[in-house]
């Protein structure tokens, strides 16, 4: 005899679409045994055996609904035992080749632990399922990029300090090139997309040159103006300054821009400097630190506005899509709200951060 929630249990596990077939298959026959069946009928409504329903009725009677579960079963002990498992997972670490290949290849793997004696033979997919259980994939790899400058923590503090609060009477401009920017016009035109089929593109192109931009982006309220060329030199970005010194004839000018050949010439921009009456003030982002300069946000939105999937006839429609970007940005300029409140310093004091009215939530641009 079951009991009315037993019932219910077992009522529920028939019902449910996703239930083995041997667990609906064991709850039909502990139903009909409670209502009284006799084995027979119970074999001949479920279509099992006598035997079958005999078994599943003595496990029932002994132990009630935990005897339907299945009981752990010894099976063939394991061939690779875990010492020799932990083995095959630092073969599989280790390089493929001390001075060239890094990945191996399954194949590889498996040879060398033959050849040094981890184990007699293993298969290829039984090596990849210890590979999977220890989640380890050595034929994957991530890349990253470490900046050598030993000051790398200050300088990145001193540019987000001035992203969240521009010096009185002075404002904060963020400088960068990007450069190799493709005029391509497609040879064929696109299939549009439909229900259940994706946009189709011919791969076939016809290139028209290319174009260097160089922007700057007033941090603290969106503004951008930039600068269309046929090549990034140092006269086309000292002709770029005097824009920018026109356009900002008042006050102190502190520049972000990265560590590139044309930036680092001191003697041209300490003559830019002396012209324009030493209001001009440099920061340098640390090396390997593109992402400290505000100015990439805005080559990403321009990639993914203006480049990306596009086909320009000719350099000269490259040129104004540019322009008609930036002015269009400019209509109602927005500041990208930075949150990255920079580095604690190796003082044992915790790093404290004024943070103001401007400072938003996200660091994503708008």
């Amino acid at each position: 005899q079951l009991s009315r929630e037993d019932c219910k249990t077992l009522e529920r596990l028939i019902r449910r679409g996703t239930a083995e077939q041997r667990q609906v298959i064991r709850a039909r026959i502990a139903l009909m045994c409670h209502a009284g069946a006799s084995t027979t009928a119970i074999a001949e409504a479920v279509g099992v055996s006598v035997q079958t329903v005999s078994h599943w009725r003595t496990r029932l009677a002994r132990q009630g609904l935990k005897g339907l579960n299945e009981v752990a079963r010894p099976g063939r002990p394991r061939r690779i035992d875990a010492a020799q498992r932990l083995e095959l997972l630092s073969l599989a670490c280790e390089p493929a080749e001390v001075q060239g290949r890094a990945t191996p290849t399954l194949d590889e793997v498996v040879q060398r632990a033959v050849e040094r004696g981890v184990v007699k033979q293993i298969s290829r997919s039984h090596l990849q399922r210890i590979l999977q259980a220890g989640d380890l994939r050595p034929h994957r790899v991530r890349q990253w990029l470490h900046s050598p400058d030993p000051q790398f923590r200050q300088k990145v503090n001193a540019i987000c300090e001035l992203y969240r609060q521009a010096p009185k009477g002075s404002v904060v401009l963020s400088i960068d090139e990007k450069t190799g920017i493709q005029a391509i016009e497609r040879k064929h035109a696109d299939h549009p997309p439909a229900p259940g089929r994706v946009r189709r593109r011919e791969f076939e192109y016809i290139r028209h040159g290319t174009q260097a931009l160089i922007a700057a982006l007033d941090v603290h309220c969106g503004r951008v103006m930039g600068s269309c060329t046929d090549r990034r030199t140092q006269a086309d970005l000292l002709a770029f300054m005097e824009q920018v010194a026109l356009a900002y004839p008042k006050g102190r000018v502190h520049i972000v821009w990265d560590n590139l050949n044309t930036h680092r010439a001191q003697a041209v921009w300490d003559a830019f400097n002396v012209r324009h009456g030493h209001r001009f003030v440099f920061h340098f982002t640390p090396l390997h630190a593109s992402w400290v300069n505000q100015i990439e946000l805005l080559f990403g939105i321009y990639s993914r506005s203006v480049l990306r999937h596009a086909s320009h006839s000719s350099i000269a429609q490259l040129r104004e899509r540019t322009e008609a970007f930036m002015a269009q940005r400019n209509q109602a300029p927005k500041p990208f709200k930075w949150t990255f409140a920079g580095f604690e310093l190796q003082t044992g004091e915790p790093l404290r951060f004024k943070h103001h009215a401007n400072v938003g939530s996200t660091k994503k641009g708008r």
